[in-house]
């Protein structure tokens, strides 16, 4: 059996087409019509990746996403009807790794959503522990443990994680992150890398407001200090 991918859209015609494409996939596709039956399907069972739409009855999938991304790392894609930049924004502040708006392409959406899970698939094992402050990165095992609570980190949280601790005291720029991490995909916002940064402060940082690790370099990107800097708080972006 293929990879298990939960679809989530209140029209059965967009159901029924990503039904089509994802089988002729490969994948095993359940679908869902409203928030409360995908949390169901995701409480009962693991899915590989989740495809969600925002304007949903009832439970909205700006919930939905919410209450997936606090129990696990699943890869979720939004779909959405509207292209604002605040929706956008508002999906990837609660977890969500990627969105694509309604009119969409199928093969791009097939394309997005294999890229996906290649980003969460574990690498290599490096047998390496990145230990800073009250947290552990252990890269074999991708698992982030705060405080000794295992965090839950979507694939690429822990991979910005991973790639800026890595190489701490070095600089990147957003462009350089969004090249290893996005791979360059023309669709991605360089805001894109702030959202995922800010959300790594609020599981790592004791006070997110004033970054001892994840620190901003100001006109250029981010850098990882491993001891901690003396916490400066930083402006709005």
């Amino acid at each position: 059996m293929g990879q298990k991918i939960l679809v989530v859209d209140d029209e059965a015609h967009i159901r029924g087409l990503l039904r089509l494409y994802l089988s002729r996939e490969g994948f095993a596709v359940h679908e869902a019509e409203d928030g409360i039956a995908a949390l169901r399907l995701a409480r009962a069972e693991p899915f590989d990746l989740v495809v969600l739409d925002l304007l949903l009855p009832g439970t909205d999938g700006w919930q939905v996403c919410r209450e997936l991304r606090a129990a696990s790392p699943v890869p979720i894609l939004m779909l959405t009807a509207r292209d604002e930049e605040e929706d956008v924004v508002a999906g990837l502040e609660l977890g969500a790794d990627d969105y694509l708006t309604k009119p969409f392409s199928p093969r791009e959406l097939v394309a997005r959503i294999r890229a996906l899970l290649r980003r969460s698939r574990p690498p290599e094992p490096a047998g390496q522990q990145i230990l800073f402050g009250e947290c552990v990165l252990d890269v074999e095992a991708r698992e982030l443990t705060v405080r000794g609570e295992v965090v839950a980190c979507p694939a690429r949280e822990f991979d910005l994680l991973a790639l800026l601790a890595a190489h701490p005291r070095r600089c990147f720029s957003r462009e350089q992150l969004l090249q290893a991490l996005w791979g360059g995909e023309a669709y991605v916002e360089p805001r894109t890398v702030d959202v995922h940064v800010h959300r790594l402060r609020d599981k790592i940082e004791s006070d997110a407001g004033r970054p001892r690790h994840l620190l901003t370099v100001w006109g250029v990107g981010y850098r990882f200090e491993p001891g901690g800097a003396q916490p400066l708080r930083e402006p709005p972006q």
